[in-house]
């Protein structure tokens, strides 16, 4: 009898209107336990090479884990996995809430999905069955409104619904896949897939819980991290979430500003976690079984940006994408542009990132300022701007394909201005100031990404749990060497597991996190009744990263992709980071550090067959030769 998974992945071909369960054995789980991992595995089996990222061949897969829906915190966890209609690689989006705990209790641990339905359609997920049912009544509407007539067709008010908006039915392609109407799969344009497929919805409902192995050890460790959440240090995404950091952020001279011309805002005050919680802030929400409770939702009652509770609030990286990167300082319209990512389904790192990247643009006479009436502080225009985004209207058509590819039909100069990575626009965490970033922002194989290690002040900070992992030996700040490099790596594979066995990067972690990485392998321990090891976590992570660069080498994506935007290079002006910049040698030489730790080829920057023969990948280098 199964422990913790269920044993059965859907499959859903639209194509053809075919409907079938698979039902791996208990070594499939045991060795890729879920979220990302799992969704390499048959995105790699089913997605043909160079396929058109928006064809009805590039195959999508949604994953729980081995642990989803236990009752702990930080394990309500979906991942989404294709190839990116933004990057043109490897696609990897995670979001929580209570959708990925309802699909296991549906009795399903992984939905994959390929082809395109003739017309709108939407799954439909209860105890054990799934079904395909019309969805034309649905296609246009805003995530909001989708919620209630699902709920209302299914009279069920305790299904839950994973979604795309009207910029996934657009093809934006960083539109996002969107569950409770605020909780998102928001990079890499995961929701311009599921649009391409007329797949507007997924509704499930569930009540069979998963089978524990020793139910007592996972309710004594989840009784640990509620007894011991106030003295931890996340205590402080409970009363102010990601939002809290703005401040400090600005503080170090590292909050994005104007484009990335600066680090520091001189409008952080109005839009820091503090103000927000002290002005709009409504209630605290929570994911399924979680005692953090790090979800902001808020509420604008007067005009003009009225924000309705559903849509939820802002995070930091939407502070500051449609805050200091665009040089606003209003934080109810901050707080509105969110709301509209959130109804029309849009990932708000990128959407922000791009007006900022229009903003300066027009600041440097690149964009006719008759053509989009765009500057540097207009929150009005901001504002309007991210709804033409989502519906593809004037410009906003345009800048639906992602500041990078707007920028290569304008010509070099607006490339130039660009912060982006493999097309995907950098999150609002300054690798000047964060040296390993520099690298990893670089190297990750989805494009720029924050969430994908530990940052550098946890080497210093934290060296006590870092020597569990094997990481000895903290560096001073602002270094770039190769013990730098070899802690981006760890952490990364670090970092990896967790996105395989789909845990909460804030309750589940190497340094700062509510519970440590002994911790997580307990918890799977208790959960499947499978002896793990930190170690076999660490080998968890590197069989993704492995992966996710081999899915990158089979569509001639190599190490010429992990290039760092030129703007990176000028020096930052005002502030603690005032004159900081990026060498773009050092960061070379690292890149060379980073491939031969990994075991790759360092003319290439592509995992070798011995490395992935090694791990027990050999079946990929049959894949992708």
């Amino acid at each position: 009898m199964t422990k913790g998974y269920v044993g059965r992945v859907l499959h859903v071909d639209l194509t053809n209107d075919i409907i079938n369960v698979e039902q791996p054995g208990e070594d499939f789980y045991r060795f890729y336990m879920g979220g990302s991992l799992m969704g390499l595995y048959y995105v790699l089996h089913n997605t043909p090479p160079g396929v058109d990222p928006l064809a009805p061949e590039n195959t999508i897969v949604f994953t729980t884990s081995v642990i989803t829906g236990a009752p702990i915190s930080g394990q309500s966890r979906l991942t989404v996995t294709a190839k990116s209609p933004l990057t043109d690689c490897i696609g990897d989006s995670q979001s929580g809430g209570f959708f990925p705990a309802e699909l296991k209790f549906a009795e399903f641990d992984a939905i994959v999905v390929k082809g395109r339905a003739k017309h709108p359609v939407y799954l439909w997920l209860q105890d054990g069955e799934a079904e395909l049912r019309p969805a034309e009544h649905l296609w246009g509407k805003h995530t909001g409104e989708v919620e209630n007539l699902l709920k209302k067709e299914l009279v069920n008010n305790k299904i839950q619904i994973l979604q795309i908006g009207p910029a996934g039915e657009n093809l934006v392609r960083f539109a996002a896949i969107m569950s409770m109407s605020n909780r998102a799969n928001g990079r890499t344009g995961m929701g311009a897939v599921m649009g391409s497929k007329n797949l507007k919805a997924i509704a499930v409902q569930g009540k069979k819980k998963p089978n524990l192995a020793d139910k007592e050890k996972v309710l004594e460790i989840a009784k640990w991290g509620s007894d011991h959440f106030e003295d931890s240090d996340i205590y402080g995404l409970g009363l102010l979430g990601t939002a809290g950091i703005t401040g400090s952020q600005n503080k170090g001279g590292g909050l994005p500003t104007r484009n990335w011309d600066s680090g520091v805002f001189e409008g952080t005050d109005a839009i820091s976690g503090e103000e927000m919680t002290n002005k709009i802030l409504q209630k605290r929400d929570t994911c399924y079984a979680c005692t953090v409770r790090c979800k902001r939702i808020v509420e604008v009652k007067e005009d003009p940006y009225q924000v309705d509770p559903k849509y939820g609030g802002p995070e930091y990286e939407t502070l500051a994408v449609f805050g200091s990167y665009c040089d606003v300082d209003d934080l109810e319209a901050i707080a509105y542009a969110n709301q509209l990512c959130n109804m029309y389904g849009m990932d708000t790192i990128s959407c922000g990132a791009t007006i900022a990247w229009a903003m300066d643009c027009i600041e440097q006479g690149i964009i006719n300022k008759e053509e989009l009436d765009l500057q540097f502080g207009n929150a009005e225009s901001m504002v309007r701007l991210t709804e033409m985004i989502a519906k593809r209207e004037g410009i906003g058509d345009l800048l639906a394909e992602g500041s990078a590819r707007a920028a290569a039909k304008i010509g070099r100069r607006a490339m130039d201005l660009v912060v982006a990575v493999k097309n995907q626009e950098l999150p609002a965490h300054m690798p000047q100031k964060k040296r390993s970033l520099a690298l990893i922002y670089a190297v990750n194989p989805f494009g720029a990404d924050h969430q994908s290690s530990e940052h550098d002040l946890s080497y210093k900070y934290y060296s006590d749990q870092m020597e569990k992992i094997g990481l000895t030996e903290p560096q001073p700040d602002g270094v770039l060497n190769e013990e730098i490099v070899r802690y981006a790596l760890i952490t990364q594979y670090v970092y990896s597991c967790m996105d395989s066995l789909n845990v909460c990067q804030f309750v589940f972690g190497p340094a700062w996190q509510l519970y440590d990485l002994e911790q997580l392998a307990e918890t799977v321990c208790a959960v499947t009744g499978w002896k793990v090891s930190v170690e076999e976590l660490l080998l968890i992570g590197e069989r993704r990263l492995n992966m996710q660069r081999s899915f990158n080498a089979r569509e001639g994506i190599g190490r010429d992709a992990d290039v760092l935007p030129k703007k990176l290079e000028k020096a930052l002006i005002g502030g603690p980071s005032d004159g900081l910049n990026i060498p773009f040698d050092e960061v070379e030489k690292a890149k060379d550090w980073y491939y031969a730790m990994a075991g790759w080829d360092v003319k290439t920057g592509l995992p070798t067959k011995a490395k992935l023969d090694e791990i027990g990948l050999g079946w990929v280098t049959d894949l992708i030769s």
